[in-house]
């Protein structure tokens, strides 16, 4: 099938996609989220490759019409967008991490890693927390083609341990590779498999992905599925909401007026066997061979993306170079990394690093991406000096929380003194990537309708200096006598997890058979974010991305140890 000419493959796509659309809407079937949304039957949804490539935003539906109650069972519910939202008169700031003083955390030092070209970083590979081990580790791209492992105690020191696979050294595999996705598997029935890797077996094209399982990311197994042909900077994740495996595939759009225009692809499994599963040729998506259940047009960048700072450059369209995703408490998470110039024959020519940096999407379907602010998440340096002068690349898994913060691992390059490649920390407060803001004069947000578990109420909020109330309403608007404002105890400090009660502390669990609306009035603070748990100590059960020390199987349950203080 990957063979086929663009035109006979179109004919056969849109007969086959005609009858698989017939046959599914026959059934009649809308799957429904975790969070209340309705999905239709034909999912994933349709996109033309002109719409993708049309550089507008990617519209999204359940923003334009919400479903009437959202469930908000499990996880902390964030503020990043007006899903939650019925009322508001706060005003919402998007935050970035700040990069740590220590900067770059890891860079090449070994002889495998200086072996051509120098690197010690993730081309996406993985960060995650293996609380079996009590250990972070690192999957990383050592030199040119080589695959290795560190690991660390805190996040910020890191260990090459000496692996087998090439003695005194700590390979994982060799050679032979582009980008790689690393996933901790913590469903997987076999322990055996705990580990799973995608890797781009090539560095040229037509890529594949192949997989790989491992039990604890050291030795990893043969080959146990490749994929359909792709390009480099392909890579995977897990969507926990929808339990489904999902490629996010890169392709180029053959649509004038930018013919070698990069976009991603979508392929979607529940094995990641099956994700890895389509026919299709990446490329050839984009020229309308579309088959149903195959690769199809996902996201791409669009006119709201920032161009180049330079002015040499600023003329140049803004491209998607890859998509990396990742559950974090109630959605999904996008690293988007956006390309924005010069070639790579003219960064060649003028001995300088292409410009790429990483923003941030959300997800609540798993398909459709909000991207509310554009500001530079994971920037390029100031400087042609700095551990990151260019190139900046987002990594496997997402984040880490580690007690109160979020952890954010990117590679970086540089062409002074050397030309090499490092990895980078970032820090961002948890739950910190939007809050609602009060100033001197008090202000309020009122949710729309909650179906809800749990008699404790948790809000992640900075009011030092200022408070914080809520209330609890009915479906008609009126307050629940015993949930007033008035009687609500005011929250006046700066915690990532505070209870909220009132006095003669009543349950809330007596109000989860129906539905409420929670309003929260405040003064001079910021709220991240809220959640309803039946957790007295305030565990969320919602996921925690590439984990941390306080987690057991990616999710924020009753904390497996007393909360440390972090480096």
């Amino acid at each position: 099938m990957a063979a086929m000419n663009a035109s006979s493959s179109l004919g056969i796509a849109r007969t086959t996609l005609i009858g698989a659309i017939g046959f599914m809407s026959s059934l009649g079937f809308a799957e429904t989220l975790p969070n209340g949304i309705e999905l239709p039957a034909l999912w994933p949804p349709l996109r033309s490759a002109a719409d993708v490539a049309s550089m507008e935003p990617m519209p999204v539906p359940y923003l334009k019409l919400p479903p009437e109650t959202v469930r908000v069972h499990a996880g902390r519910q964030l503020f990043v967008d007006d899903f939650l939202i019925a009322e508001n008169s706060l005003t919402r700031t998007f935050h970035q991490p700040v990069y740590h003083p220590q900067c770059p955390v890891f860079q090449p030092e070994t002889a495998l890693e200086k072996t051509h070209a120098a690197a010690a970083a993730p081309f996406s590979d993985g960060v995650w927390y293996d609380s079996r081990e009590s250990l972070f580790k690192m999957w990383y791209r050592a030199g040119s083609d080589h695959t290795c492992l560190a690991v660390s105690k805190d996040g910020v020191h890191w260990d090459r341990p000496e692996l087998p696979l090439l003695p005194g050294t700590n390979a994982v595999l060799k050679g032979g590779r582009d980008a790689a996705t690393v996933w901790l598997d913590h469903e997987a029935k076999n322990p055996e498999e705990r580990f799973k890797m995608a890797v781009a077996r090539t560095r040229k094209s037509p890529y594949h992905l192949a997989m790989r399982v491992s039990a604890d990311g050291r030795s990893w197994s043969d080959e146990r599925a490749v994929s359909g042909p792709s390009w480099d900077r392909s890579t995977i994740f897990w969507n926990p909401f929808r339990r489904v495996w999902v490629a996010s595939v890169r392709g180029h759009d053959t649509l004038p007026p930018q013919p070698t225009h990069r976009l991603r692809n979508y392929h979607e499994g529940t094995t990641l066997e099956s994700a890895l599963a389509w026919t299709l040729n990446t490329d050839k998506v984009s020229s309308g061979a579309i088959l149903a259940g195959d690769l199809q047009p996902w996201t791409a960048a669009d006119k709201l993306d920032p161009r180049h700072p330079d002015p040499a450059y600023a003329s140049i369209t803004p491209q998607l170079y890859n998509l990396d995703a990742f559950p974090y408490e109630s959605l999904l998470v996008g690293l988007f990394t956006i390309w924005q110039g010069p070639d790579n024959e003219s960064c060649k020519k003028l001995n300088i690093h292409k410009r790429n940096e990483v923003f941030t999407g959300f997800s609540r379907d798993g398909f459709h991406w909000d991207r509310p602010d554009r500001s530079r998440f994971l920037p390029v340096g100031t400087s042609t000096r700095d551990w990151n002068a260019g190139n900046v690349q987002s990594v496997g898994g997402g984040c880490l929380v580690v007690g109160d913060q979020l952890y954010f691992y990117c590679s970086g390059r540089t062409k002074e003194p050397i030309d090499s490649t490092s990895t980078g920390l970032a820090i961002l407060r948890r739950d910190g990537f939007a809050s609602l803001d009060a100033g001197a004069a008090s202000g309020s947000v009122t949710t729309r309708a909650l179906q809800f578990s749990g008699g404790h109420l948790f809000v992640n909020a900075a009011v030092s200096g200022g408070e914080l109330r809520a209330e609890v309403l009915d479906l008609q608007g009126k307050t629940i006598p015993g949930f007033t404002a008035e009687e609500s105890e005011p929250v006046s400090t700066d915690s990532t997890k505070v209870e909220m009660q009132w006095r003669g502390r009543p349950d809330l669990s007596r109000l989860s058979e129906g539905a409420i609306r929670l309003r929260f009035h405040m003064r001079q603070g910021s709220l991240y974010a809220f959640w309803l748990t039946a957790d007295a100590r305030g565990a969320s059960g919602g996921y925690v991305a590439a984990g941390g020390p306080d987690f057991e199987n990616g999710v924020d349950a009753t904390p497996v140890r007393p909360q440390q203080k972090q480096p």
